[in-house]
């Protein structure tokens, strides 16, 4: 038998769109962009998904994950570093993949699937259930959400599938 894993793209904040907003001085939707002290307690940073450290410059700006012309397009508060930063490479990021999380689903078409938004529990690993999600054929996207304020994190989509290599004679490869 074998078993297919999708391989999970994380997308933080796109920094050409952040250095837009720090180099106009205001964040898109009319809000002026002013940098502050983090106080290091519950600042997720949307440019390099991890927590903000106390004293670090950030700001809290507006901002909506779609790029596009789109009804789906939600404003709301999210915080980034008031300079650039080195932002997000790799997957999950590990203070933020835990829940509780809201993941909002979306179809290729970019509207929202509303039969696959799925709560996770507090301190549940999100990456099975995003894989789980992900690997349906009716979702394309997954926006990662804090639960109370519903505010955007991160996004998530699915790369190509990827199937365990497999060793000479047909056995299972290790990794």
């Amino acid at each position: 038998m074998t078993t297919t894993k999708t391989r999970l793209q994380v997308h933080a904040i796109d920094p050409t769109r952040l250095d837009v907003v720090r180099r106009n001085g205001t964040d898109g939707h009319g809000n002026p962009v002013h940098a502050f002290p983090a106080s290091g307690q519950g600042e997720p940073l949307r440019c390099c998904l991890r927590m903000a450290r106390p004293g670090e410059s950030i700001a809290l700006i507006s901002f909506a994950p779609f790029d596009h012309p789109s009804v789906w397009t939600e404003v709301g508060p999210v915080y980034v570093h008031a300079d650039r930063c080195e932002g997000h490479v790799g997957g999950l990021p590990d203070e933020l993949r835990t829940g509780p999380r809201l993941l909002r689903t979306y179809r290729d078409d970019d509207t929202m699937n509303y039969d696959h938004n799925t709560l996770v529990g507090e301190d549940e690993d999100i990456e099975p259930v995003l894989e789980r999600l992900l690997a349906l054929p009716d979702v394309a996207t997954v926006h990662v959400r804090t639960v109370l304020p519903q505010c955007f994190l991160f996004a998530v989509t699915g790369g190509v599938p990827v199937r365990p290599a497999r060793a000479p004679f047909g056995g299972a490869a290790s990794r």
